[in-house]
Formats: structure tokens, C-alpha cells, sequence
């Protein structure tokens, strides 16, 4: 009599512990991800206060323009851009980009 009724004490604990871990574990699970958004943080200079959309594009054909008829401002966009990387295959990569600003009529 006293076995079983220590048995049935110690299958009870172990079936309630099995719920709380359980519990436990679905709880931990459940948790919502919180976002957290926030402006992007500037330094001064880092963003002009007459910035234009329509100067930006203005200056963006202005270089491609730049880039496919001036061989000496290319090697100098690519010697500026791509001189830094020391890994040979990023290096490679940064140069090949330039191929989509290839010269005129090439």
C-alpha cells in the first residue's frame, strides 16, 4: 500500500513537472519579436539641406555620361572606388561593375 501510493505520489510529480517545462517551454516560444524602427542617425555634412531629387538624377546621368565618353575620369572612378579592396575577387567584381558604364559604342 505504501509503495503504490508512493508510486502514484512520484508518476504525479513527474507528470506535473512535464506540464510546467512544457508550459514553460511553448511560453518562452510564444514570445512576440519586437521591432524596434528609429530615424537613421546622420552625422552634420552628411546630408545637404537643399538635397534634390531632380538634381540627383540630373547628376547621376552627368556621370554615367562621364563614365562611358572619358577614359581618364573612368580610371580615376575605378582607381577611387575599387583601389582599396584587397581581396582579389571583390576587387575583380568592383571592376567588372564598371562594364555596365562601358564607352560609347562599345
Amino acid at each position: 500500500m505504501i509503495i503504490n501510493t508512493a508510486l502514484s505520489l512520484a508518476v504525479g510529480v513527474a507528470f506535473l513537472a512535464t506540464i510546467v517545462t512544457a508550459s514553460m517551454v511553448h511560453a518562452q516560444q510564444a514570445r512576440p519579436t519586437v521591432v524596434v524602427k528609429h530615424r537613421p542617425i546622420v552625422s552634420q555634412g552628411e546630408v545637404s539641406e537643399s538635397w534634390d531629387v531632380r538634381q540627383n538624377v540630373i547628376d547621376s546621368k552627368r556621370y554615367e555620361q562621364l563614365l562611358r565618353t572619358n577614359p581618364a575620369f573612368r580610371r580615376e572612378r575605378m582607381r577611387i572606388e575599387c583601389g582599396s579592396i584587397t581581396d582579389p575577387q571583390l576587387h575583380q567584381s568592383c571592376i567588372a561593375s564598371f562594364d555596365r558604364y562601358g564607352p560609347a559604342g562599345g
